[in-house]
């Protein structure tokens, strides 16, 4: 092929991550309702299986095309990132949640760090082992698969979204230890009896509703100045 559609082809196995984590993010809150944090943070791991399985096999099927699908699938469980923070604020005791979520957000950038190590010449962006570098992504995801089904679901998904008391006990005991909790309980009934008069909006209904518009440009305009004020690189 030419260099032209040399370049069109890379730039579409770039951007096309980002149409993935479209698709991902959009069905993030549903399916965290529908099956519970945890259960959709495992359902999130087989995007990013089959993503890494099909970008480490492209070369040796001499398929770019492979490339291409693996980057769509990988985008698709990144949109679906959403459910770690939620997951990791909800298992962590009150007086912890502020650090666990940001905390998150410092392994993100870690995680973007390791993978640029990862891809210098020196060690895999060689020509040799770069499929063992695009594979790599399912490393976390594997690690992720096999250890999540030991720990319990949200304590505040259960009892909110499930009705389960003392399932939600149970968990909150296996998080936190033996001891009194019913403080924590009772802080998620009321949360449970305030979201029963709150309407769940639509992203669709969010970009329609005049009351948010201010707030969404202020989300949109911060979000871009993340990305834009070298952070990443920091």
């Amino acid at each position: 092929p030419s260099a032209e559609m040399i370049t069109l082809m890379w730039s579409f196995i770039v951007s096309i991550y980002s149409i993935g984590g479209l698709l991902g993010s959009s069905s993030a809150g549903y399916l965290s309702v529908r099956f519970g944090r945890k259960k959709a943070m495992l359902l999130a791991n087989i995007p990013a299986l089959l993503g890494a399985a099909l970008m480490g096999l492209s070369r040796l099927c001499g398929s770019f095309e492979m490339i291409i699908a693996g980057r769509l699938f990988s985008g698709v469980c990144g949109g679906k990132l959403a459910f770690l923070p939620a997951y990791a604020g909800e298992i962590s005791p009150k007086k912890l949640r502020g650090f666990i979520n940001v905390i998150s957000a410092v392994f993100l950038a870690l995680g973007k760090t390791v993978a640029r190590i990862l891809g210098l010449r020196e060690l895999l962006g060689s020509q040799s082992l770069w499929p063992m570098l695009m594979a790599s992504c399912g490393f976390p995801a594997l690690v992720q698969l096999v250890a999540l089904p030991f720990f319990p679901e949200s304590p505040p998904y259960l009892l909110m979204h499930k009705g389960d008391q003392e399932g939600c006990k149970k968990a909150i005991r296996q998080l936190w230890g033996e001891g009194q909790h019913q403080a924590e309980i009772d802080d998620i009934m009321k949360e449970k009896a305030t979201m029963k008069n709150t309407k769940i909006l639509s992203v669709l209904e969010l970009v329609k509703e005049p009351a948010f518009r201010w707030q969404l440009y202020m989300i949109v305009i911060l979000t871009a100045t993340i990305q834009l004020c070298g952070i990443n690189a920091v």
